[in-house]
């Protein structure tokens, strides 16, 4: 499926409802990773409905334990084309015998997407059609790469609009879980932060608390690349993989458990609920910067 205007080119797979290359028209750039498997195969995969590793891939529903894989089966699976028009359009998934040896919810997942001028908008919907409450994760994961072939992370800064202090947790990789007790600030300069493979090299950056609703990927100088807005999502990750040419930035609702964690899914941090019968709506808006040629 392809979304087009004077501004971009989006192309989406119905394989993971995943949007596959967002191109600069402007600017004759591709600011969305390609997937090359060298470093990594993905470009911007939907997480549902966990995100992130549970702890020791297990999973505590009702007192029933469930085996879990990393990010949820949302990005493998094949969703439906269910609308579409010029400028928007919008894939579901709904629950199967398979999804509930895993999560055994009873659900409908829609992820629309609309282009605006230089805006890519993502709204997830998730419906509970049954009559239970369900808890769940969702999140994005959309890699920006970098506009250069040559170009690397020291190229790049994260720009965080009116913030002068933030505060991050990491992973513990052996662990494949977060951990909240350490703790660590990061001041920024002009409202920036450079980018480093050091700073990137222990798996992702956590920012919790909604300490944000706004972060662009810049230029060097702090001329704007690819940014990203959103309102009422709790959690960001700031990833790559090391040497890559790209950089991910994923708004989280729920994220991977802390460590130790074993109890159930209702109790997880920044778990959220949809109850029977009702609908929850969120999501997030991607900007591409773009050169106003002649």
């Amino acid at each position: 499926m392809k979304l087009e205007n004077e501004f971009l080119l989006v192309e989406i797979a119905a394989q993971g409802a995943e949007v596959t290359r967002i191109f600069n028209k402007k600017d004759e750039t591709d600011v969305l990773w390609e997937g090359n498997p060298v470093f990594w195969c993905r470009h911007s995969p939907l997480l549902f409905p966990y995100v992130g590793k549970t702890y020791q891939n297990k999973l505590w529903i009702d007192g029933k334990q469930y085996d879990t894989e990393k990010h949820g089966f949302a990005r493998t699976s094949l969703f439906d084309c269910v609308a579409e028009s010029e400028n928007s359009v919008t894939y579901m998934l709904k629950d199967s015998e398979e999804t509930k040896k895993m999560f055994p919810y009873a659900f409908e997942l829609y992820v629309t997407y609309t282009l605006e001028e230089n805006r890519l908008n993502v709204k997830w919907e998730v419906k509970n059609p049954a009559d239970k409450t369900m808890y769940f994760c969702i999140g994005g994961h959309p890699a920006i790469r970098f506009a250069k072939p040559e170009e690397k992370k020291t190229d790049y800064v994260l720009k965080f609009p009116g913030k002068k202090t933030l505060e991050y947790i990491g992973v513990i990789e052996s662990e494949a879980a977060a951990d909240p007790d350490t703790i660590y600030k990061m001041e920024l300069e002009n409202e920036c932060y450079p980018l480093t493979e050091e700073l990137l090299a222990n798996d992702a950056l956590i920012f919790d608390h909604e300490q944000f609703d706004e972060v662009w990927v810049c230029h060097k100088d702090g001329s704007p690349y690819v940014g990203m807005k959103y309102q009422g999502i709790p959690s960001m990750g700031i990833w790559s993989m090391p040497n890559a040419p790209f950089v991910c930035m994923e708004p989280w609702m729920g994220r991977c458990d802390n460590v130790g964690f074993n109890k159930d899914i209702s109790e997880k941090p920044f778990i959220n609920h949809v109850d029977a019968g009702e609908t929850f709506v969120n999501g997030y808006e991607l900007i591409v910067a773009v050169n106003h040629k002649g």
